[in-house]
């Protein structure tokens, strides 16, 4: 690969008639610039790292002033890696879940969609999609300790279901649609998935045939997470096709490859119902608001709803193709192509599967894999129950959350036991059959406040200090999760702000973090067996502000639970509900979780005021 070099946007020429006081490149590869001879007088260069504090810089520079930002679109480079023709590093980012708080600062530091939401026994934290991920690792630029790179090896990809499986029959070819009249379909998606790539095939299968094809597409912002919508005409002939874009109620197909989009109005308009066949995938992509909302509840049902009423039920097909398409291929990249098959065995594609595959082949990119992922999506359509039990083997079970009650406590007795000792645990569970007990008094049948003091007293006592986050590493089977993950020959580096070694950023204040090699791992397991140091005179963490606070939280928190027991009535317990489950918005660690409890303090004031004076809550309703 040919070394880039950078040639100024502003030269010196351009500098003395604009009149620009500084110019700045800010770059993610500043040492690509060693050599800038050719950079106009005064133009410096700064890590990307540094952007916002050379916004806030260079905007105190009176007249005109230039950042010029260098790099490479995330999927321009997802396109250009596919081809071999950029740098692919051997390097993925994990997160250790159980360390994991949830807070959301690596999405803020990143505005990365593949940070995905995963639901956990113990609550909403992070995982990254391997699938989408850019490598452009900003994620870990949040401050928190669950970051994990692993550098070396690769993915273990799981392995494909064969498709010589014998338990399909030979599989008929639909009834294909008249093109006698222009054929309108909408495929809608997410940029970076393959959504352009589908119509483009369906093009050039067109062509092939020796019929008139027209595409358009919409791709808005073009960037991974952002809508894209392909508008395809097929006729017998081009010059039957008089219009591009589709009209409202123009679609005879509408192809979700995301749900989110599919159920947008722009494209449920083009749905003519009770004549639109739509088929899409159920799979919950991340939209652009997760980053900013980390509570963000995915509304798949009512999305569902929203295209079922107007395409008609009778119309419309839900399938979850992501899942589907990974488990049986290894590659969530596959679900496209599997959407198209899908469609196509339900007759709703006007050219032939002939053309199709020599369109694949003329393509050139992952031939056999688009191939065996357009068949799997024919074989879902003519039996999903088969191939739904083909790809069981292969998907990873869903985890068992508990529900009960007992089992919500027994869980984390046993955590707390690990986390501590028995004494802690003991100390946790007598709370809450305290309250237990006196809510059963009060509410019959109502277990509400009791559960969550269960889930939130427990936040709090397993607060994440050093010797927690040690254990977490060291005892919780993470390395035995990276080995199913990975394979060949990698080394492990933990991305930490260790709070006795690491530097504060001179102009935020704040822990930077560094990377510590796989030797962390032995540093873990000796800090991890210190834990009976925790809260003593002798521990040398313990003295910290952050540290304090957190032991203060589980005192207050104790104390506001006697309040809640000692006046605790039928009109005040949703109140009472309402202050146990404060702790839920306590995350993250250092900073982030500090800004977190200042702003669950002002939730708590407003909620005590209710609960301790239920008829303003009322009037407040009202």
């Amino acid at each position: 690969m040919k070394e880039r070099s950078f040639t100024p946007i502003i030269d010196p020429p351009q500098v003395a008639i604009l009149g620009v006081g500084r110019t700045v490149v800010v770059t993610d590869e500043p040492e690509k610039y060693a050599n800038r001879s050719n950079f106009a007088k005064g133009v410096t260069v700064e890590h990307r790292d540094e952007l916002d504090r050379v916004q806030r810089e260079i905007r105190e520079i009176p007249g005109v002033t230039a950042i010029i930002y260098d790099q490479t679109c995330a999927a321009e480079k997802r396109r250009r890696r596919k081809r071999g023709t950029f740098p692919d590093p051997a390097r993925r980012v994990v997160i250790n879940e159980l360390v994991c708080e949830g807070c959301g600062d690596c999405s803020v530091a990143s505005n990365c969609l593949s940070v995905v939401p995963l639901e956990t026994e113990f609550g909403r934290k992070r995982a990254i999609d391997q699938s989408n991920c850019n490598k452009d690792f900003s994620c870990l630029n949040g401050f928190c300790p669950s970051f994990v790179t692993i550098e070396g090896g690769q993915l273990r990809a799981p392995k494909p279901t064969s498709i010589q499986s014998d338990i399909f029959e030979v599989l008929p070819d639909p009834l294909l649609p008249s093109t006698d009249t222009p054929y309108g379909i909408l495929i809608t998606g997410v940029g970076g998935t393959g959504v352009v790539t589908i119509g483009a095939l369906l093009g050039m299968a067109a062509h092939i045939e020796g019929k008139g094809c027209s595409i358009l597409d919409m791709t808005g912002l073009a960037q991974k997470g952002g809508a894209v919508l392909s508008h395809v005409r097929i006729a017998n002939k081009p010059e039957d096709i008089h219009a591009v874009r589709l009209a409202s109620g123009g679609a005879k197909l509408l192809l979700g490859c995301d749900i989110v989009v599919a159920a947008a109005p722009g494209a449920l308009a083009t749905v003519a119902p009770g004549e639109t066949m739509v088929v899409v995938n159920t799979h919950e992509t991340i939209v652009a608001d997760f980053p900013r909302n980390p509570d963000l509840e995915f509304p798949e049902a009512e999305l569902e709803r929203g295209i079922a009423a107007r395409a008609g039920v009778e119309h419309t097909n839900f399938v979850a193709a992501t899942r589907l398409a990974t488990a049986l291929l290894g590659n969530s990249i596959a679900t496209n192509m599997f959407m198209l098959g899908f469609a196509w065995q339900k007759g709703t594609i006007p050219v032939g599967r002939a053309a199709i595959e020599q369109a694949i082949d003329l393509n050139g990119v992952a031939v056999d894999a688009n191939k065996r992922a357009f068949l799997w999506g024919r074989r879902a359509a003519h039996d999903l129950a088969a191939v739904e039990k083909a790809a069981g083997p292969a998907a990873a079970p869903a985890p068992a959350f508990a529900t009960t009650l007992e089992d919500i406590v027994a869980r984390r007795i046993e955590h707390l036991t690990g986390y501590q000792d028995q004494a802690y645990a003991r100390r946790y569970k007598d709370l809450v059959v305290r309250v237990q007990t006196a809510e059963a008094k009060i509410m019959r049948g109502e277990d509400g406040l009791a559960r969550a003091v269960a889930r939130y007293y427990f936040k709090l006592l397993a607060y994440k200090d050093e010797y927690e986050v040690a254990r977490l590493y060291t005892d919780s089977g993470f390395m035995q999760s990276v080995r199913a993950r990975f394979e060949g020959d990698f080394r492990l580096n933990f991305h930490l702000a260790t709070p006795l070694l690491a530097k504060r950023d001179p102009h935020t204040g704040q822990l930077r973090k560094k990377s510590y090699g796989p030797w962390m791992l032995r540093a873990f397991s000796v800090l991890a067996k210190l834990k009976f140091l925790r809260g003593t005179a002798f521990d040398p963490f313990g003295r910290s502000k952050e540290r304090r606070r957190e032991r203060g939280l589980i005192a207050e928190y104790e104390t506001m639970v006697a309040e809640l027991l000692t006046g605790l009535k039928a009109d005040n317990h949703g109140s009472a509900v309402e202050l146990a489950s404060i702790p839920e918005h306590i995350r993250g660690f250092g900073h982030v979780k500090e800004r977190h409890i200042d702003d669950a303090k002002q939730r708590e004031a407003r909620a005590l005021a209710a609960f301790r004076n239920p008829a303003s809550r009322a009037d407040a309703a009202d």
